[in-house]
């Protein structure tokens, strides 16, 4: 399987990183070419290769979307998305990191599947922090965990195979609607870890016993 990273800055380069330890093959790319070669280049990885978005998205089965919010519109033209599972992995974010600009009664995940209507959306690995994966994703001894929800059940379990593969704790979050739950979570993660001054090597996890 190949798997398309669109977004070549923390977010995409550190889950380049990541699945660049599976055996699958990431294609990188962005708008900026020449970022992405250097972050493909800097990485070492003999699976990882960067294209533009075009190519990258039509040579890939999963596609994720490590951009900002307010970037992914601009992205509707720049590919044929027709058939790929589409991660969102965004956070909608005000600039002035106040709080969120879409939520509630949608997200950007829902959003994202209204701008992309033959592409199968889930929302996965919006609550990591980019530094996260520069680390590792062991807490402890405990994986990370990234919580998966999707409309269609193959698209997740194809998504939660890749996280576990990756070497998360992936969890099954229900529908995508639920995103709009996951997105304020992953807005509570970073007020702990600018505005409470826990740092970004926190992630948040669902306990059981």
């Amino acid at each position: 399987m190949n798997i398309a990273i669109i977004g070549s800055g923390n977010i995409g380069s550190g889950l380049a990183l990541t699945f660049g330890q599976t055996a699958y093959n990431v294609i990188l790319s962005s708008r900026n070419e020449e970022s992405t070669r250097a972050v493909v280049a800097k990485l070492g990885k003999t699976n990882v290769k960067a294209s533009n978005i075009a190519d990258a998205v039509k040579a890939s089965e999963v596609v994720i979307l490590a951009t900002p919010y307010d970037a992914v519109s601009s992205l509707t033209n720049a590919a044929d998305f027709s058939g790929k599972i589409v991660i969102d992995v965004t956070n909608p974010v005000k600039a002035d990191f106040s709080g969120l600009s879409v939520g509630f009664e949608t997200s950007a995940a829902e959003e994202i599947q209204k701008l992309l209507p033959q592409a199968t959306v889930v929302k996965a690995f919006n609550t990591v922090f980019a530094q996260v994966y520069e680390q590792g994703l062991e807490f402890d001894g405990h994986k990370a965990q990234t919580f998966v929800a999707a409309n269609d059940d193959v698209a997740k379990q194809t998504v939660l195979s890749l996280a576990n593969e990756a070497g998360f704790e992936a969890v099954d979050a229900g529908a995508l609607t639920n995103a709009r739950y996951l997105e304020p979570l992953a807005y509570m993660n970073i007020h702990f870890g600018y505005m409470l001054n826990k740092g970004t090597q926190i992630i948040p996890a669902w306990l059981s016993r």
